[in-house]
């Protein structure tokens, strides 16, 4: 595990300067279990890690990066195989491969005291390291994620989008041919259409231009756990056990109301966990409820951030 700056031969394909404007963060790498892990590391002062989910990647926190970055050190990895990480063919992509990766890249960096931000597949990853490391976090803010067992209400109703995805052969040619979650997550994620412009879906979709590089997209949507039956579904019990270790962290939760998989059964499951943690609901919003709504979470979590100091 070292700490690099360069890709040493791990060629990135992204057009740096057709996102100067809305990504221009410094590139930094690190080498992971193998592969090359990227991560943006921007300004200074008490430490905020973000973990994003599936398939999105640093790109969708941009403006929260921008805004924080002027107080805060603000530090978001992309996963093995998502963003300008490295997407090794033959990788294990689970759930537990990506929170070991997540634990040595902040042993890497030595991050302490932390405010942990997570959203959708980004909440099991973030709270599979919590739950191992619960003396490192301080703060949690949530946004359209879960951590725990999959609602036996969502289980009964399946989410045909992603029902269609995980049928053999069929799931591989809409995801890694034609790009089909990537493409769709963001019409049906983003509910707000003068969000949608050709910079955000261009940046949301630039990792996976080809066949290759989508195989970390389609494991995951595999790894979903949408019923008892399911590897994945053990292993967020694990951690679904020890979230009482956060009963008395502070807590806020951001929810986009118009999301169509993390939807208002998964919202009133974090109540049963944490009664007391602060909740935003955005009726307008999506699945990716911080491109719908960054604008009005900013002075939110500033504010959250404020009256909880480490």
């Amino acid at each position: 595990m070292s700490k690099t700056k360069n890709t040493k031969g791990y060629k990135v394909f992204f057009d740096r300067e057709k996102f100067k404007n809305s990504f221009p963060f410094s590139y930094n790498f690190m080498h992971i279990d193998g592969c090359q892990m990227h991560y943006i590391d921007e300004g200074n002062g008490e430490n905020i890690l973000m973990v994003h989910g599936n398939p999105t990647w640093s790109f969708y926190y941009r403006n929260l990066i921008s805004y924080f970055s002027k107080k805060y050190r603000v530090v978001v990895p992309d996963h093995i195989g998502y963003g300008l990480s490295e997407k090794p063919k033959n990788y294990k992509y689970t759930l537990d491969q990506h929170v070991k990766n997540l634990e040595k890249f902040v042993e890497v960096l030595n991050l302490k005291n932390i405010t942990l931000v997570m959203h959708d597949w980004g909440g099991p990853i973030g709270m599979g390291f919590a739950v191992r490391n619960s003396n490192k976090i301080k703060r949690l803010v949530f946004f359209n994620t879960g951590a725990f067992r999959i609602p036996e209400e969502i289980q009964k109703h399946k989410p045909w989008q992603l029902m269609i995805i995980r049928i053999p052969l069929l799931g591989n040619m809409l995801v890694r041919v034609f790009n089909a979650f990537s493409i769709f997550a963001i019409i049906w994620a983003i509910c707000r259409k003068e969000r949608r412009t050709a910079e955000t879906k261009a940046g949301l979709k630039a990792p996976y231009t080809n066949y290759s590089n989508r195989v970390a997209v389609l494991r995951a949507v595999q790894d979903i756990p949408l019923s008892e039956k399911d590897p994945v579904h053990m292993a967020l019990w694990e951690i679904e056990k020890k979230l009482n270790l956060f009963e008395n962290t502070p807590k806020i939760i951001f929810w986009g109301c118009k999301d169509f998989v993390f939807n208002h059964i998964c919202l009133r499951r974090w109540f049963d966990f944490y009664p007391n943690a602060e909740v935003h609901q955005f009726e307008d919003a999506g699945h990716y409820v911080v491109e719908d709504a960054y604008e009005r979470i900013i002075p939110k979590m500033e504010d959250f951030l404020n009256k909880n100091p480490i």
